[in-house]
């Protein structure tokens, strides 16, 4: 494969398969709590880093990821209050991000609104060793997060009143949780672009209910479906000259439509085996 010979490709390959693993990983917990778009939102918090990190000459990477954790953990918090008026500071949090990140990328020498693209979108050819680097650094602390931690992570998103009554650390597991999305978020910007990341949180995790029944089996196939659309769309972009982050997202969107068209018939037949089963039953306890 031609593609393989060039180090931009090699390195685009590895960030999307950490991308394929870590955004359906913690995209399955968001999912099971109602929050599928807090990754949306936090990639609105970031670009205010990537900017800043023009700004001050240092890497975007880190800084998207300190301004990224900073603004997940004031979603939580705004969250955990359960306010009215907390949709409203969150759409401030979320907008002003954005405008943050427009407004000092400005300020940045040579900084334009055109250095804040690849971040957006996402793109193969930006990807450098630096970046790889961190990537791999944070994909295992999302990584060691989600698996280390699946079986009080999935609890706290059950039943919160709940995990706390059984001794859980609930206000820690939902601060980690968001951190971990934060962290993310910065992983997968480099490939699928802040304002798609969320897509990949969400769409796997969607294609994976559809066939899947219990947490971890949702969890396994998520993560397989967003290594496999990851890679087959960072490699379709280099044959076709598209943008990384709308292939990947598009080609998760045309296997959750697949896995859709797949699940509807074996519901039904699943259905009809419960309603036999239930006759049977119902016969069984007439006879008797």
């Amino acid at each position: 494969m031609d593609l393989l010979d060039y180090a931009f490709m090699q390195r685009a390959l590895i960030a999307a398969a950490l991308v394929g693993i870590t955004a359906p990983a913690i995209g399955t917990y968001l999912v099971q709590r109602r929050q599928a778009v807090m990754g949306d939102g936090i990639g609105h918090v970031a670009m205010t880093g990537v900017a800043l990190g023009f700004l001050l000459n240092t890497s975007p990477v880190w800084m998207a990821t300190l301004v990224a954790i900073i603004g997940a953990v004031g979603m939580e918090l705004i969250r955990s209050r359960g306010k009215t008026s907390g949709d409203i500071a969150l759409a401030m949090l979320f907008y002003g991000g954005l405008a943050g990140g427009v407004m000092i990328i400005n300020l940045a020498p040579g900084g334009s609104t055109a250095n804040l693209t690849s971040y957006l979108f996402g793109s193969i050819t930006t990807v450098s060793a630096e970046d790889v680097t961190a990537v791999v650094i944070l994909a295992l602390f999302v990584v060691a997060v989600t698996l280390g931690l699946r079986r009080q992570l999935f609890a706290v998103c059950q039943d919160e009143e709940f995990a706390r009554v059984t001794g859980l650390p609930v206000r820690f597991l939902n601060l980690l949780m968001a951190v971990t999305a934060a962290v993310t978020v910065t992983v997968a910007m480099r490939i699928v672009g802040l304002l798609l990341v969320s897509a990949m949180m969400v769409i796997p995790v969607a294609a994976a209910q559809r066939v899947t029944r219990g947490f971890t089996a949702t969890l396994t196939v998520a993560m397989v479906i967003g290594v496999l659309v990851s890679l087959s769309g960072t490699a379709a972009t280099y044959y076709i000259d598209a943008p990384s982050g709308g292939t990947i997202v598009l080609l998760a969107i045309a296997v959750f439509m697949v896995m859709t068209a797949v699940s509807t018939p074996l519901a039904r037949r699943r259905a009809r085996a419960a309603r036999a089963a239930e006759e049977v039953c119902t016969r069984d306890d007439v006879t008797v």
